[in-house]
């Protein structure tokens, strides 16, 4: 293909994601109540039950501000799977036989540890309230703004789901030779150190059992990453 043919399929497959993130973003501000609802849960397991767990706008204009930010992510969502489909119906022509018996499974792990790490953040917030809801002290009421809330949550779950490509990020370094399997065990205390650092650093919320539930998984994965390096090496 020519250059100008190149452009013109990587502008159709930009005009398929689009609409389809078009798709999803309706259907998210359709179902947006049952959105809300689910990510308003972890707040209502906090307050228990027989207590309210509204979240009060100070606003006129939060209410769609709110449902427009929320059919953004929900549109971004529900239309990934055409948006990787298509990134590799672009790509796919230009692998080798090798490479793209690798790019199968990295895929789909990709998919499974962003999911896997967006609902460990969804497990973990209701801790991540109760420790910020306790640091205040006795004497402060707590009455939250959706789109302060909201933002919080979804910047956890995506700053977890994004972190899980931690692995797959090493295991590729270990293909191209870049990082071996002995080079990560050698170093493995400052990982330690590092993995330690780098969870309180880019958890949103600061608690540290936020912090933990990011910090434990990456090591593991750490570990996980020089036995498969091992695997694939021999």
């Amino acid at each position: 293909m020519t250059l100008g043919e190149h452009l013109a399929e990587l502008r159709r497959r930009v005009v398929i994601s689009v609409f389809a993130f078009a798709v999803g973003a309706t259907v998210a501000f359709i179902i947006y109540p049952q959105i809300l609802h689910f990510l308003q849960a972890p707040y209502c397991r906090v307050v228990g039950r027989g207590h309210s767990c509204s979240l009060y706008v100070t606003a006129p204009l939060d209410g769609l501000s709110l449902r427009i930010k929320l059919s953004t992510y929900g549109g971004m969502f529900l239309a990934s799977p055409v948006y990787l489909w298509e990134l590799w119906r672009f790509i796919t022509p230009g692998l080798h036989a090798n490479e793209k018996r690798y790019a199968v499974p990295f895929v789909v792990s990709s998919i499974v540890l962003f999911a896997f790490g967006a609902y460990l953040a969804f497990v973990a917030f209701p801790h991540a309230l109760v420790f910020l809801q306790n640091i205040g002290g006795p004497t402060l009421k707590q009455i939250y703004n959706p789109n302060s809330y909201l933002g919080l949550i979804v910047a956890l779950m995506l700053v977890f789901g994004l972190t899980f490509e931690f692995p797959v990020i090493l295991v590729s370094l270990e293909l191209v030779g870049v990082l071996t399997p002995r080079r990560l065990a050698s170093v493995r205390r400052w990982a330690i150190v590092g993995i330690v650092v780098f969870a309180a650093v880019i958890t949103p919320s600061g608690d540290p059992f936020s912090m933990l539930a990011l910090a434990v998984p990456m090591y593991v994965f750490y570990e996980a990453s020089i036995l498969i390096g091992r695997f694939l090496h021999r």
